[in-house]
């Protein structure tokens, strides 16, 4: 599949790729598995989208700081493999939603990036093994912070 012409096709901007804030790679590849580094909820201009769903975030804005999270990773994927064209699938989404202790939704806030992946990889290879809870807090007080395991082409 080409999935940089699906990008296109999407009319999808991706953001600019972030730098890392600690000692950390944003990805790291073993085998033919590229594993991602957590990415935080953020705007295109890099300020952070902040605060607890269920008090400062409605759901609908937990979901859509989770979409801004795959748009996020789907640039840094490019950034460091060169092309999109180079995954295979999305193997698993790991979500954690700054929520408050009686929010109880948090897989439709990681929906937003799921449907991001599913968007762009399609229904067989961009669904994968995910999970999703609620956390007190994240770096920044982000809304939503998202890591992913994606299988690459041989």
């Amino acid at each position: 599949m080409e999935y940089e012409a699906r990008i296109k096709q999407l009319n999808l901007q991706l953001p600019p790729v972030s730098v890392p804030k600690g000692l950390y790679r944003p990805l790291v590849i073993a085998g033919n598995l590229a594993w991602l580094s957590g990415h935080v909820s953020s705007r295109p201009d890099g300020t952070l989208i902040q605060g607890k769903v269920g008090d400062v975030c409605d759901l609908e804005e937990g979901k859509a700081a989770a979409r801004a999270v795959g748009m996020a990773m789907l640039a840094t994927l490019r950034h460091e493999l060169g092309s999109l064209n180079k995954i295979k699938r999305v193997v698993k989404l790991l979500g954690m939603v700054n929520a408050t202790p009686d929010f109880e939704k948090h897989p439709y806030v990681i929906n937003g990036c799921s449907e991001v992946m599913e968007e762009v990889f399609g229904s067989e290879n961009g669904v994968g093994a995910r999970s999703a809870f609620g956390v007190s807090g994240l770096p920044g007080n982000c809304t939503v912070e998202i890591e992913a395991v994606f299988e690459l082409n041989e």
